[in-house]
């Protein structure tokens, strides 16, 4: 009798929910180790499982649609039976040829179940999609994109295109974040403070640097000068990277910094920088790179959006000048909001008097648990903040 393993839940999961996505395999067909098998989503990330060894795959225990639990198991793997050496091929239960809607002219893709029903109920040929997925693979996701976004039209430059209405379902990462969001609010008092920063400084470094930064795989985004800031100030109000319990306070040694990436209507997904306070600001770029791109393609670990003890919502980037308040990401403390950056005029000292001038401005806000955190201590972390972007030093 041939020996089988279960397909089991990988994810370690902070609270939220994991849904089954799509199979990317049905029952019978051979896949090989670590080739994807199952797609998950949870409110934070989408991931594929890969299979635990080579075999075929004997039965699904949670289908499409189903939660799974931490350990819970997915699925059952025959081991060795219909194995063969060399890389997997796809099997014909799970391609569409190229003129029937695969990826290339003259390629075969393998698509999901949810992927092929979705183009077959909207009559969309899967060469019309662009897929970011694992290895360019259509994900269920970019279907729905495409058709959210309907077929290209020509539009008159006077007249604005019609508006269409209609349901749009929420689907499993929408619902988690608005729990999230709710729940945040419901326990933790919010209050915000904001403070200006001007970014002369951090630009003029930029300006004189990235060209070096980009060469050795760190683009040099403001993005890293706002977590190399924000990690500074840490040390100043340490309260800040901490999490309320009812019994007491826990402040956190390391500053691991979460920065929030939108995707459109999607939501919003945040990447963590581990050990923030330890890294350099090229460390940083390159870091913060890495996830940024692949938060972009979906292909983001578990393990990037775990564990962070601080976030920053870069707002400004979409245009407004103050959010607030921005939503604590719950058991989190505090998060940074930082706004638009627009050149404004202040008024500096120069040579002992008072001079109106025009400087690159925006407004830094955080908002705080005010179960945590009094206004002291919010300002004494904005301060340095502002400070370490203000006087950030020309050369490295």
């Amino acid at each position: 009798m041939a020996d089988t393993t279960n397909i089991v839940m990988p994810l370690e999961q902070e609270g939220s929910k994991s849904v089954v996505r799509a199979w990317l395999k049905k029952v019978g067909d051979v896949v090989r180790r670590d080739e994807p098998i199952v797609e998950l989503e949870t409110d934070k990330v989408a991931v594929e499982v890969p299979s635990p060894g080579d075999g075929v795959l004997a039965s699904i225990a949670l289908n499409e649609g189903d939660e799974a639990a931490p350990g819970a198991t997915l699925g059952v793997l025959t081991l060795g039976v219909g194995a063969k050496s060399g890389p997997p091929g796809p099997s014909p239960a799970s391609t569409v040829l190229a003129g029937e809607g695969a990826g290339g002219p003259d390629s075969r893709q393998r698509l999901s179940p949810l992927v092929k029903r979705l183009l077959s109920e909207h009559r969309v040929l899967a060469t019309d999609i662009a897929g970011t997925g694992r290895d360019g693979r259509i994900t269920h996701k970019d279907v729905q994109d495409h058709v959210a976004r309907g077929p290209a039209k020509p539009v008159a430059k006077t007249s604005a295109a019609p508006v269409k209405g209609g349901k749009i379902p929420h689907d499993a990462m929408r619902k988690s974040i608005a729990a999230h969001m709710s729940r945040s609010v419901a326990v933790a008092p919010h209050v915000t403070a904001v403070f200006e920063a001007d970014f002369s400084a951090i630009i003029a470094h930029r300006a004189k640097h990235k060209d070096a930064y980009a060469k050795a795989g760190a683009p040099l985004t403001f993005s890293a000068y706002i977590i190399r800031a924000a990690a500074e100030a840490m040390q100043v109000s340490p309260n800040v990277n901490a999490r309320w319990h009812d019994d007491f306070l826990e402040v956190f040694e390391d500053a691991n910094i979460g920065m929030g990436v939108a995707l459109g209507d999607k939501g919003l997904i945040v990447p963590v920088i581990k050990r923030a306070q330890t890294l350099t600001l090229k460390e940083t770029a390159a870091q913060l790179g890495d996830v940024t791109e692949r938060a972009r393609k979906n292909q983001l670990k578990p393990t990037d959006v775990q564990g962070g003890t601080f976030t920053i919502s870069n707002h400004g980037v979409s245009g407004s000048l103050v959010a607030t308040p921005i939503i604590i990401n719950q058991p989190q403390s505090a998060i940074l909001g930082v706004g638009k950056l627009e050149k404004r005029v202040v008024v500096r000292a120069i040579d002992g008097a008072d001079a109106m001038v025009i400087k690159p401005m925006a407004y830094v806000s955080l908002t705080i648990d005010h179960r945590v955190l009094d206004g002291h201590q919010t300002n004494a972390w904005l301060t340095r903040f502002v400070e370490a972007l203000e006087t950030w030093p020309l050369e490295d």
